[in-house]
């Protein structure tokens, strides 16, 4: 039975839906559709040619050569040159229907993914926290495909429709009575495949909602197989796996069952329809209103009539089973949690930018800030380290200043410029953020530092200099040319955030935001690395999130953070002497890294 909450569709919403995405998918290719509508009418034109050429054949071949004995060579050239041309009519109209439908489904579903993705990537981060990476997978993949599958009878099924107003015609013309059992029994057809494709319409969303649940939990399964398999947790993944695949099967066999059962109905009363329609015949002819071969060329019009009758339905089907798919990208596309950006530029200097927030306030949750009240100073073209204690608020600092996302309360400028301000386009070339575990793309060296952007190459060189990439990338087979597989996993932790790092430096920003994006790298490499930043006459402002006390030490100044909060600002040895928290964790650090060099050493 379909699910409860199916009973809010009726027969005039599931048609309006669907018939608003067919008008939206046959909009962005308009001339594909009517090709392809071309196509098939010249298709079914064909059809009913092939039905008069045989007729012809009959009548004036077949019946004289036989039974009357007359010659056959030029009847016989004539009738297999009809019969030709009839052939090639079908295949033109079979080729062009086919050519045009497809081009209009695959073009579609292309331009639905990339209006998906050019969405998707538009949206805050907060969007998409509350979204499973395999759900957004599935509708990238299979919803966008299914949405967009109404497309393919969609053509043929315009051109049938013509073949059904044609033969309606010629019925009417025929008997009056006749074509009103036809109309009846069209109408009859009509509305079982209306009210089972709404009846099932539920039931489609349920399908297509559970794939995207088992895209989910594969993605959260294949993402998480180190964790997987170092618990030994695989039985439980499968399981897991198997209980929402399950739930998928036995929607999927419902659906079937269902639709199965409805296309039998269906199916069958077109041979109703014509047992009908002989018995009201057979009435008329003893009435003398018919005669016996106006009858048989009704009947053999009604055989021409099952095949659009039949396409009707599937296009109902289809586009009830589409409009449920297309419902979850819609979703996206419709989705409202955009970032707004301004339309400002920035100037062409390429010097240090100056930081500065004012009463800035952020929480991931309603009601539990994470950051209250928080000013910062920061002057251009200095490294800053920002300090604090595990929760105080470090990394969502970080996350605010390369406006990942934006504060609740408050703002955060450079060079007294609102970071809102800045256009799309231009807020990348301001601000690079290096994450403390980056991810990496399946591609080069060299491709992963640029991303496809034209740098200069000395730029590159100088970039993978300061960021340490010379030291490795040498020793990789080909270079910069090495690839390194998905998400870098062919280099270790330290070498994938030195190349995060090269590709920040690459774009020259005026502001780097570096969380803890050297705690993979050794303390010597690191400090090597924080000084290259520092003397390598950067047009940068550096700001990092900083645990280790040698990189701390070589801040021109520490942005110490507590609680939420900024409590001071100023050089390293100012703040142990007056700032008693950051004092008691540095000596901390200090601990801790002596304990670690003695643990190396024994």
């Amino acid at each position: 039975m379909p699910p409860a909450e199916q009973e809010r569709f009726t027969i005039g919403t599931v048609v309006a839906r669907g018939m608003r995405l067919i008008a939206t998918l046959v909009r962005w290719h308009p001339w594909a559709f009517l090709i392809a509508s071309l196509g098939a009418a010249l298709f079914v034109s064909a059809i009913v040619a092939s039905a008069i050429v045989i007729g012809k054949v009959t009548d004036e071949v077949i019946i004289p050569v036989l039974d009357g004995g007359e010659p056959a060579e030029n009847r016989v050239l004539l009738a297999v040159g009809a019969i030709v041309a009839v052939a090639v009519w079908k295949a033109v109209g079979i080729v062009v229907r086919r050519s045009g439908a497809a081009w209009l489904q695959f073009a579609s579903r292309r331009d639905a993914r990339h209006l998906l993705v050019d969405r998707q990537l538009r949206l805050e981060l907060s969007w998409h926290e509350q979204r499973a990476t395999g759900d957004l997978l599935s509708i990238s993949e299979v919803d966008t495909q299914q949405g967009t599958f109404v497309l393919a009878p969609l053509p043929y099924a315009t051109g049938a429709l013509f073949l059904l107003v044609a033969a309606l015609l010629l019925v009417g013309l025929t008997d009056p009575w006749l074509v009103v059992v036809v109309v009846v029994g069209l109408a009859a057809v009509v509305t079982i495949d209306l009210f089972g494709a709404v009846w099932m319409y539920g039931m489609f969303q349920q399908v297509q909602t559970l794939r995207g649940d088992v895209g989910e939990i594969a993605h959260e399964s294949f993402d998480g197989a180190l964790t997987v398999k170092a618990l030994g947790r695989e039985d439980v993944e499968v399981g897991r796996f198997r209980l929402v695949a399950e739930e998928l099967r036995d929607r999927l066999t419902d659906v079937n069952v269902l639709w199965a059962t409805f296309r039998a109905i269906v199916e069958s009363l077109p041979s109703v329809i014509t047992l009908v329609v002989l018995v009201i015949g057979a009435i008329r002819i003893g009435d003398g209103a018919l005669s016996a071969g106006q009858l048989v060329s009704v009947a053999y019009l009604l055989t021409l009539m099952t095949l659009p009758m039949q396409l009707i339905g599937f296009l109902i089907w289809e586009m009830a089973f589409s409009r449920a798919a297309w419902d979850r990208v819609q979703a996206i596309l419709e989705a409202d949690d955009l970032v707004i950006h301004g339309t400002g530029i920035a100037d062409d200097a390429r010097t240090g930018g100056s930081v500065a927030g004012a009463r800035v306030g952020f929480g991931y949750l309603p009601d539990a800030e994470v950051l209250a009240e928080v000013h910062l100073d920061i002057p251009p073209g200095k490294v800053v380290a920002v300090v604090g204690p595990t929760g105080s608020g470090k990394s969502t600092l970080a996350l605010l200043l390369a406006r990942l996302w934006d504060p609740s309360s408050g703002h955060i400028k450079i060079d007294d410029r609102d970071l809102r301000s800045f256009a799309r386009s231009e807020l990348a070339g301001e601000v690079s953020y290096v994450a403390q575990d980056p991810f990496l793309f399946d591609d080069t060296v060299l491709g992963n530092i640029t991303l496809g952007a034209p740098l200069p190459e000395e730029r590159i060189r100088h970039a993978a200099t300061v960021a340490g990439v010379e030291r490795f990338v040498h020793e990789l087979p080909a270079g910069y040319a090495t690839r390194i597989g998905e998400r870098g996993t062919a280099l270790s932790g330290g070498q994938r955030q030195r190349v995060a790092l090269a590709r920040a430096l690459a774009r020259r920003p005026r502001v780097m935001v570096l969380d803890d994006a050297t705690s993979a790298v050794d303390p010597s490499v690191e400090s090597e690395i924080l000084r290259g930043l520092a003397e390598a006459e950067l047009p940068s402002t550096v700001i990092t999130v900083a645990y280790r006390p040698s990189s701390i030490n070589l801040a021109d100044e520490v942005v110490f953070v507590e609680a939420g909060t900024v409590v001071a600002q100023g050089s390293p040895a100012d703040l142990i002497e007056s700032v008693p928290g950051f004092a008691r964790l540095m000596h901390a650090y200090e601990e801790d890294a002596a304990q670690r060099a003695r643990e190396a050493s024994a």
